[in-house]
């Protein structure tokens, strides 16, 4: 059996990382629900591959711990303020997997890049501003993009 670099596990992981990250857009498009059935595997998955590749296991836990918890407690103060759900429990979750995946150090950027997306998106998007915002696909791409940033700047050999 041929050893796998931990770069070859991470190009490996992306194919099915992308495959989920499109599904769960699509399913909170439709839905306006990210299905644990889908997130939590991806955050399991996350931790397995940092396990895999020998990247530090308690900066990834972190970023599960603390992706999950930062909007589950955004989302919880929203509620209590304006008694409706304004992020859900299925983004935290999402938002916890990118953070097994890339840990802690990437989720103020990460955050930030869904942000601005889904930002632009509605203001070219005039209905948008009138309901509600699907978040997960904005937080997909920016994980997605992230994720492929990280693979080329290893491959470029700089991180």
């Amino acid at each position: 059996m041929i050893p796998l670099s931990a770069f070859t596990l991470e190009l490996l992981a992306g194919l099915p990382l992308a495959a989920v990250l499109v599904a769960i857009a699509r399913i909170d498009l439709r839905s306006r629900r990210v299905p644990d059935a889908l997130s939590l595997p991806l955050l399991a998955a996350g931790l397995i591959l940092a396990l895999l590749t020998g990247a530090s296991l308690s900066d990834h836990l972190a970023g599960a711990v603390l992706g999950w918890a930062v909007f589950a407690a955004i989302g919880w103060a929203f509620w209590r303020l304006r008694g409706i759900e304004g992020l859900g429990l299925g983004d935290a979750k999402l938002l916890g997997a990118a953070g097994a995946w890339l840990g802690w150090q990437a989720l103020p950027a990460l955050v930030a890049l869904a942000s601005i997306g889904a930002l632009v998106a509605a203001l070219i998007r005039p209905r948008m501003r009138q309901g509600e915002i699907a978040f997960a696909p904005f937080l997909g791409a920016a994980f997605a993009l992230m994720w492929a940033a990280r693979l080329a700047v290893r491959q470029a050999g700089v991180g």
